[in-house]
């Protein structure tokens, strides 16, 4: 599963890496004391071996005599692992010496093709005992005099001690290295969330500039992200201008097309009646079409800009206050969640909602609702950029619509009802400015049996104090 978070793509590299390398040095470390041990451990027997050789001598009755003194009480305690033995060899016959550990019990003994003697005429092996002790055997061959008589000498050591002294390092070293990579890993999650606190000041700065709070990327940032927040700085400032050329471009059109609308107006009301109806209705609808078109421009170059942004609660008041004075015989409910802004110009949403609210008191017998609120789940849909959405419906008590009405009535120009004023491009421009904004108009039978539209436009959550 591919990793979002950069801070959880470091930490998790950090500890993948602390743990590998703390492993192989735990290892390593383990594997050297170990032999170090081993080697201690058999110079240890090595010593003992000739402590033993220097303490024998053929005495009286040509008998091996001799009482070593190794110094180390586990020679004389029973079962221990700890032996030396001297026994004759060739024609020599004498009886062999034993520790008291040993007693009467027996080591087995490794052919010279298994364990060959070395460049000192010593050898070392491993044999288990007959109490089951592994034990290393330390073995060389002396010719004790001038006749030629030799004794094998054997000292063994019983490699538990070897292992638990291992054991017991190797257990203070894991857990040591165990906590100095607990405290290492520590330490990174604190100097990377350190490290990338920058990258948290940018994101607040770019929300604020995403809430209208601010208009540029503001804040102390290290070398590594200043280009970033210069580049940025740079982007909005090009879309400000892009913006502003946009609408001096909009404003200058209006202005050329506004005379010769109007003039077409007032030739229309000096025409005979059916030629000015005429040149009247066409003036009307081309003054209309100019105006949608004009807002598409506009709306497509401010949806560039990042920093759009409307209070709902107070537009919207503004438009049911105007609604109530033009329409007093209608009653206007009116719900907002609070702290809600959208994320598109002031004039845009007036002029959608304006529009719904025109149609609903239009049609309504005798009451229009509009509520604002965050857009369920369900409505939302799938939205990879994760987005904040708006609801806004505007409901009224009138016939309502049925749904092959509903697809005639999106149409431009289309009017189901002529003994209505309008032009019929109410519907038609609230669509258009809805979807250069990425939202959508959906229309159906409201809970009151008349019509009720649902926009659901891009937001912007204002912070509460």
């Amino acid at each position: 599963m591919r990793i979002k978070s950069l801070t959880a793509r470091v930490l998790l590299l950090t500890t993948l890496w602390s743990t590998v390398a703390l492993v192989v040095i735990g290892l390593v470390i383990s594997t050297l004391y170990r032999k170090s041990a081993e080697r201690g451990f058999q110079d240890l027997l090595r010593a003992q071996l000739y402590n033993v050789v220097n303490s024998v001598t053929i005495g009286d009755q040509e008998a091996l005599a001799g009482s070593p003194q190794l110094g180390d009480l586990r020679f004389a305690q029973p079962k221990t692992g700890w032996y030396w033995m001297v026994e004759p060899l060739g024609t020599y016959t004498a009886a062999p010496l034993v520790s008291p550990s040993l007693g009467a019990s027996n080591l087995p003994v490794l052919s010279v093709l298994e364990a060959p003697f070395d460049k000192n005429y010593e050898r070392y092996y491993i044999v288990t005992d007959s109490f089951g002790n592994r034990v290393q055997v330390a073995e060389t061959e002396v010719v004790l005099d001038t006749d030629g008589r030799a004794a094998r000498f054997r000292v063994t050591g019983n490699i538990a001690v070897v292992e638990d002294d291992v054991g017991t390092f190797s257990h203070s070293l894991y857990l040591a290295l165990a906590g100095f990579g607990v405290g290492s890993l520590i330490v990174n999650a604190l100097a990377i969330l350190f490290g990338l606190k920058p990258l948290d000041k940018a994101r607040g700065a770019l929300e604020r500039i995403r809430a209208g709070e601010s208009e540029r990327l503001q804040g102390d940032f290290p070398r590594e992200i200043l280009p970033l927040a210069n580049e940025v700085n740079a982007l909005i400032e090009s879309n400000r201008r892009i913006v502003e050329r946009a609408r001096m471009q909009v404003g200058n059109l209006a202005h050329s097309l506004k005379t010769p609308i109007a003039v077409l107006l007032n030739e229309s009301r000096v025409l005979d009646r059916s030629h000015g109806d005429l040149v009247k209705l066409q003036a009307e609808a081309m003054q209309g079409q100019v105006q949608s078109y004009l807002n598409r421009a506009r709306i497509a170059a401010q949806r560039e800009s990042v920093l759009a942004r409307t209070e709902a609660e107070p537009a919207l008041e503004r438009l049911v206050r105007v609604m109530r004075r033009l329409n007093a015989d209608k009653e206007f409910e009116l719900s907002v969640t609070p702290n809600l802004a959208l994320a598109m110009e002031q004039q845009d949403l007036e002029e959608t909602v304006g529009n719904l609210l025109e149609n609903a008191a239009r049609f309504a017998d005798h009451k229009v609702r509009i509520a604002a609120s965050e857009a369920p789940a369900e409505i939302k849909g799938n939205d990879p950029a994760r987005r904040f959405w708006v609801e806004l419906v505007v409901e009224d008590d009138g016939p309502g619509l049925e749904p092959d009405q509903i697809r005639e009535a999106m149409k431009r120009g289309r009017r189901l009802d002529e003994s209505k004023p309008g032009t019929g491009l109410g519907l038609s421009i609230v669509s258009e400015i809805t979807n250069e904004y990425q939202g959508r108009l959906e229309l159906s039978r409201g809970t009151w049996g008349g019509l009720r539209a649902s926009l659901i436009l891009p937001g912007v959550m204002k912070d509460v104090a």
